[in-house]
């Protein structure tokens, strides 16, 4: 197929891209070329689980992307996947779904067609290629955490992602057989077989290009030199909920006076482009173990190679295993309809360095953070120039909300309760981070402030809705034609989630809409 004959343009081959591809390609009607910054997956410490953690360290994989520094909350550099697969290949692979309420509440906000009858269709469509599994390594820490949840009322359940989420449990995780499955492997390698889909690594995008108000192709460079691609019926951007809206504003889509100022032609103002920031915001805590019972020695010297080994050998061991082992849905107040909160737990520790590098303790020890699911605090991203190789300016605005105040100390309480619950409290003999010396609420809102970490899954930021909203409940960019969005950003409000399965279900379900309305 030659890239002019494009019926569709998909702008990112990530979560939603991928299956995007995969569903338009299917029936042979229509032809679609997909575009992806970064280059093939085609490396081993892809299909490794554990091998996330040097991915994240290759600048030829995964883009840096700089916050802003906003008061006492200090610049970051948030990571995100460049490559087929986007950030499912170099994710923690942890699967849920969320809560059905979450989905109703889209739809109360004017994005109708995403309720959970929906939804709930979509997940079991992309788990027949995806087939999570839940993680089959029950460690005793695992065990010992699991029932010290249940003595603090949190229930033992087999599936994390039942409807009613709330429990404890050892978690879902997109991995088979030792080797992890990213949206490229799911989605993306079986259409690669057909003749009608074209897929270009090395593309980067920088700007949708406009015959009046309809979107007619794109612009940018591939290993430097300028390209453009016309697309016959549509561009899709799936770029994810950091770069979506940039590329928008790029292209003249968003708030008008600031890409005014940027010298940027206005195609149209759309003032909810780049705004609804959303993220979760975490706080690692790193406890000690009296006795050797967590995987810091296999992780580590003699020990990594050995399992390195016995991944190569048998796919199985410690790096076969992906972020975390086990995941937890609570409630901050046991009065809450639904869990308000996420805990993950790892059976191993971490260190971080002073050049910003991670090491594995010689000690026995483990880490668990939480979050609160439902992040209200809403952040902007907004262009500091019209240049797509200048840093947009981001402010996550954290805790900015008092809802989230207010879960993010209850919920930090929480996990210390659960530390000092038998039998996990049997284990643990001091909490190495943050420490005890954070105590009062005033303490705990501080830490997470100064010190937290995102939990890497922004979206929100090219939300759809009702009419005030960018993009109308087909995920069509209100304003112009031939242009949707598809990806995190669309999302009106936080999922109670891990976002990775919910984006991939997004691209199913957009799927289904765009081949209703083909002609």
């Amino acid at each position: 197929m030659s890239a002019a004959d494009a019926d569709y343009i998909i702008v990112g081959a990530g979560s939603a891209g991928c299956v995007l591809a995969d569903r338009l390609t299917a029936d042979g009607r229509s032809k679609v070329l997909l575009l992806e910054a970064g280059p093939t997956d085609a490396t081993p410490l892809v299909s490794m689980p554990k091998g996330f953690g040097k991915l994240l360290a290759d600048p030829k994989r995964v883009h840096y992307i700089p916050t802003a520094p906003d008061g006492d909350i200090p610049g970051e550099t948030w990571i995100r996947g460049k490559m087929l697969g986007g950030s499912s290949s170099v994710n923690g692979m942890m699967y849920f779904r969320g809560h059905p309420e979450d989905y109703e509440e889209w739809v109360s906000l004017g994005a109708t067609g995403w309720g959970w009858d929906v939804m709930s269709r979509a997940f079991t469509a992309t788990e027949r290629q995806l087939r999570p599994t839940v993680c089959g390594d029950h460690g005793e820490l695992g065990d010992r955490l699991i029932a010290a949840a249940g003595e603090l009322g949190v229930p033992h359940v087999d599936n994390l992602n039942h409807e009613a989420q709330f429990g404890v449990g050892y978690a879902p995780r997109t991995i088979r057989n030792g080797r992890r499955v990213s949206a490229a492997e799911a989605f993306l390698k079986p259409a690669r077989r057909r003749a009608n889909l074209q897929v270009e690594t090395g593309v980067s995008v920088d700007r949708v290009t406009f015959e009046g108000k309809r979107a007619t192709g794109v612009l940018g460079r591939r290993d430097g030199a300028p390209a453009s691609f016309a697309a016959k019926r549509e561009v899709i951007i799936c770029t994810g909920g950091l770069f979506s809206p940039q590329l928008l504003q790029r292209s003249g889509i968003g708030p008008a006076s600031d890409l005014s100022a940027l010298g940027i032609q206005v195609v149209h103002d759309a003032p909810g482009v780049g705004s609804n920031l959303l993220e979760h915001r975490l706080q690692m805590m790193h406890y000690r173990l009296n006795r050797p019972i967590s995987v810091n020695p296999q992780l580590r010297g003699l020990g990594l190679m050995q399992s390195a080994i016995r991944y190569a050998l048998r796919r199985t061991g410690a790096l076969a295993a992906g972020s975390y082992d086990v995941g937890a849905f609570f409630k901050s107040d046991p009065s809450q309809d639904r869990p308000d909160c996420e805990l993950l737990m790892a059976p191993y520790g971490y260190l971080v360095q002073p050049d910003g590098t991670t090491k594995i303790p010689e000690y026995p020890s483990f880490h668990m953070f939480g979050y609160p699911l439902r992040s209200r605090s809403k952040g902007t991203i907004r262009l500091a120039s019209a240049d797509p190789d200048v840093p947009a300016i981001i402010k996550p605005n954290y805790l900015s909300d008092p809802y989230d105040r207010t879960v993010t100390v209850a919920m930090f309480r929480f996990i210390r309760r659960l530390a000092a619950t038998s039998p996990l409290a049997d284990v643990v003999a001091e909490e190495l981070s943050p420490g005890l010396r954070i105590e009062s609420d005033a303490d705990i809102i501080n830490l997470y402030r100064t010190s937290g970490q995102a939990g890497y899954h922004a979206c929100g930021t090219v939300a759809m809705g009702g009419e005030d909203a960018p993009l109308d409940p087909e995920l069509r960019v209100r304003g112009v034609s031939g242009l949707r969005v598809v990806d995190g950003s669309v999302m009106p409000t936080m999922l109670s989630a891990n976002t990775n399965g919910p984006i991939m279900a997004v691209g199913w379900r957009a799927a289904e809409l765009i081949l209703r309305g083909r002609n």
